[in-house]
């Protein structure tokens, strides 16, 4: 059984710029197929720095706090792109960037077009009581808070 535990801040600053290893930066496009909180079904298309891209199908359980059940397998690029066509609602495309900080990796996402100016920053951890100190660029917290879940945007 797999379980994401994350912690999601809203984006404050753009310090985590400085931070950040640009090779590692990545664009993403994902869709949903099932927006049903029990079950979210999410295909995305992620496209790195280097040019290279990786698609992947998400399932991911229903909240319990900071904790959900998640399983992803990679898929082909072309079915993933089909399977967007198929998605609920809009797609989300956001930039992504790996910010190391303190010895843990922080994921900073910055939304595109409807979704133009939410940037958040999400950080997973081994267990809920894991302690760890806030990079300059976390504000508020938004952990478990749905209006910031991708699967309602």
């Amino acid at each position: 059984m797999a379980l994401e535990i994350e912690h999601k801040y809203l984006v404050v600053t753009d310090d985590y710029l400085a931070l950040c290893d640009p090779a590692k930066t990545r664009r993403i496009t994902q869709g949903y197929l099932s927006r049903v909180p029990e079950r979210t079904v999410r295909v995305r298309i992620t496209e790195m720095a280097d040019g290279s891209v990786a698609a992947f199908l998400t399932v991911k359980g229903r909240n319990a706090g900071d904790t959900r059940l998640e399983f992803e397998y990679a898929i082909p690029a072309d079915d993933a792109r089909h399977l967007l066509t198929l998605c609920e609602g809009h797609l989300i495309i956001k930039t992504r960037y790996i910010v190391p900080y303190a010895g843990h990796t922080w994921e900073v996402d910055i939304f595109e077009g409807a979704h133009s100016g939410l940037q958040v920053a999400e950080i997973e951890l081994p267990q809920s009581t894991h302690n760890y100190p806030l990079p300059p660029f976390a504000g508020p917290e938004v952990t478990g808070n749905p209006r910031y879940y991708n699967s309602a945007l």
